[in-house]
Order: structure tokens, then C-alpha cells, then sequence
């Protein structure tokens, strides 16, 4: 009797004690919430969001994946995950001061892409940029860039006339309305904006090809130190298993066939904020296009 009396209490002393933080903590799964798009149209998510599900698949940690409450700009979006506040992970192109402030994946997702350029143009403005093969040639028109891209920093650093906007989607209309003479876009995102913008007197440049150091990273707050292990470790597994290659191959190797880079003519643009430590002698993380297949 009395021993069932004491495994009674035990029980009842289980139910009644709350189990440590630590606990609850161990068998949470982790929250990831990413910026919503800013835009249906805004086509310039679909491969990093891919990308994250990888390397979260790839973590061995389980975790919750949603969409922030709101959509937002770059802006918006770096202050809130900086703050703490409903965001826990972006990408952005990596700035040192972005790397001051928050705390990177040094991994490259897009490969560097995001420094490749080529323009969009207005239609039938494509014989004003045939015989440009200089940047100071190039600096006789107007760009345009988003007021919050660090790309406005650095066309302005290299001579280049740009004029700023408020909004992505303002910098389609501006070119529309030639407002600017082109909009340089990172050859990673321009065939589906101009899908998403076929009703747009838009084209594309055939010649130039601007490029600069240049990487689009993942971002998680400095303390978050369990959600950028679980991205670095899965972003590290998923190459060497080949999936994250595969990914990138399967999402960009057709707009890149199209767009004819090994017979453009490259415009080479410094990037005087980007960081050194950036891992540019692992040559396997970066496309080049002389030496994409």
C-alpha cells in the first residue's frame, strides 16, 4: 500500500511541476518568419525562399517557416529583424555595415549573381548602348536603383548618373515613362521581371554586362546564434551533397543560356563596401560566366 502510495505521489508531483525553460526550449521547433514579398509581381523571392527551406531541411533541427504579417521593403525589413521584431531572417546583398549591425551567413547563395547586371531598357532604345565599352561612356545616360539598394552606393561610387526610387515596382515605370534610360538588373532576376512586366514598353540590352563584387547572404539577428548554426550547417550540407548546386542550376540555367553572356562586353564597377572578408578564394562558391557550363 505504501508503495503505491508513493508512485501515486510521483505522479501527481509531475503533473503539478512545470518543466524548465530549458526543456520547452529543447523541443520547440525553431521560428523562422522571412519578409513577405512587396509585390505579386516581385519575382526576386522564389529561388532564396527555396534555398531556405533547403538548408532548414538540410539543419536536422525541426522548425516553423512562415511569411511575415505584412509586405515590406528592404529598409523595413533589415530595422525589424534588427529591432527583434516579427522578422527572424532575411537575405540582402551584403553591405559592412549590414555586417556591423546583424549577423551573416558568409555563404553566397545566389553565387554572386546579384553583381551581374545587365540593363533594361526603354523598347527601341537598344542602338543607344551598341557602341558603349567604357563606364564613363555609360555615364552620360541615367540609371535607376531603389533608394535602400546598396547598388545605388555603388553605381554612384563609379561615375554613374542614378536617380533613386521609392518603391521596386516605381523603377519599372519610371523607365517606362523614360524617366531614366535604363535599369540595371542582376541576371539572376530580369527574365521573370520582364515576364511579370510583358505589358511594359521594356526590353532587354543585348551588350553590356556590368558586374562587381557583390553576394546575397542570410541575415538573423546577432544573438540568434541557433537559427544562423542551423542555416550555416544545412547551407554547408546541402553543397556538399550537391543539393544546393543543383537548385541553382535548375532555377537560373536557362535564363542564363538566353541572356548570351560570354558575348557581352563587360563593364568591370568597384565595390567599395564590400566586405574583405567575403570568401571570394573558394572559387566554388561563385559563377563566373567564362566558366559556366
Amino acid at each position: 500500500m505504501r508503495s503505491i502510495r508513493r508512485c501515486l505521489l510521483i505522479m501527481l508531483l509531475a503533473l503539478v511541476v512545470p518543466l524548465s525553460p530549458a526543456c520547452v526550449h529543447a523541443t520547440a521547433p525553431l521560428r523562422v518568419i522571412y519578409p513577405r514579398a512587396e509585390s505579386q509581381q516581385d519575382a526576386r523571392q522564389r529561388y532564396p525562399l527555396e534555398v531556405l527551406r533547403l538548408a532548414l531541411a538540410r539543419s536536422g533541427v525541426a522548425y516553423r517557416l512562415q511569411p511575415s504579417r505584412t509586405a515590406m521593403q528592404q529598409a523595413r525589413s533589415l530595422r525589424m529583424l534588427a529591432s527583434g521584431h516579427g522578422l527572424d531572417v532575411v537575405w540582402t546583398v551584403t553591405t559592412r555595415e549590414r555586417e556591423r549591425r546583424l549577423r551573416a551567413i558568409r555563404i553566397p547563395i545566389d553565387r554572386g549573381l546579384i553583381g551581374w547586371r545587365v540593363l533594361l531598357v526603354h523598347r527601341g532604345d537598344r542602338a543607344r548602348f551598341a557602341r558603349i565599352d567604357r563606364v564613363r561612356q555609360l555615364a552620360a545616360l541615367r540609371a535607376g536603383q531603389g533608394h535602400d539598394w546598396p547598388d545605388l552606393a555603388i553605381l554612384r561610387a563609379n561615375g554613374l548618373q542614378v536617380d533613386a526610387s521609392a518603391t521596386y515596382e516605381g523603377l519599372f515605370q519610371m523607365l517606362a515613362r523614360r524617366h531614366i534610360d535604363y535599369f540595371p538588373r542582376s541576371i539572376a532576376e530580369v527574365d521573370g521581371e520582364l515576364n511579370s512586366h510583358a505589358g511594359l514598353p521594356i526590353e532587354l540590352e543585348p551588350h553590356l554586362l556590368l558586374h562587381y563584387p557583390s553576394a546575397l547572404y542570410f541575415f538573423v539577428r546577432p544573438h540568434n546564434v541557433a537559427l544562423a548554426d542551423a542555416i550555416r550547417r544545412g547551407l554547408e550540407r546541402s553543397l556538399d551533397d550537391g543539393s544546393l548546386l543543383r537548385l541553382f542550376h535548375r532555377t537560373y540555367d536557362a535564363d542564363l543560356d538566353r541572356l548570351d553572356l560570354a558575348r557581352r562586353t563587360i563593364l568591370e564597377l568597384r565595390n567599395p563596401d564590400f566586405p574583405d572578408d567575403a570568401p571570394l578564394q573558394n572559387t566554388a562558391l561563385w559563377f563566373h560566366p567564362k566558366s559556366h557550363p
